[in-house]
């Protein structure tokens, strides 16, 4: 499978809204409760505006996965940590698609100056969990039972990568 990464525009609103929302209404990877509406794609996607957003293509166009960073606070003393958030088309997982995204978020990471990226990951969520572990991460915090979701409590882990 050739995989082709492209800054997400507006014309990729519905993709990355129906990719998001897969999650949001199966499990736990996603920590909104109810699917985003298209007309959301802007303000979803203003978290990480100056920073890299990456649509995954296959060469036939169809949408696998985005990814995107965002600071990680307003506040200039942290200016140089950023926040990671990557969501593959369900049945996507497991082809290398996640890394390639990654590596090039974290290509444009180390071009911005950013030598800190976090990831919160819930504890429901063991397949991002390993990928980010797997990838460089360290778990680095854990804010027990702070989330319910699907009628389950879970635990949100906090993982860092050291550009």
């Amino acid at each position: 499978m050739e995989i082709f990464l492209e800054p997400i525009t507006l014309a990729d609103r519905e993709d990355v809204i129906d990719i998001f929302n897969y999650y949001t209404e199966n499990s736990f990877a996603a920590y909104t409760e109810k699917p985003l509406s298209y007309e959301r794609f802007e303000g979803f996607m203003q978290a990480s505006w100056g920073y890299p957003a990456l649509m995954a293509r296959e060469s036939s166009g169809e949408a696998l996965g985005f990814g995107m960073l965002r600071p990680y606070s307003s506040i200039p003393v942290f200016s140089a940590t950023a926040e990671l958030t990557c969501f593959l088309r369900h049945g996507y997982t497991g082809l290398g698609i996640g890394k390639i995204i990654f590596a090039h978020l974290e290509a444009r990471a180390r071009e911005m100056g950013i030598s800190s990226i976090l990831v919160s990951i819930s504890s429901q969520n063991e397949g991002s969990l390993r990928f980010h572990l797997q990838n460089g991460f360290r778990e680095c915090g854990r804010l027990v039972g702070v989330g319910q979701k699907l009628g389950e409590r879970f635990d949100v882990i906090y993982c860092q990568k050291f550009l």
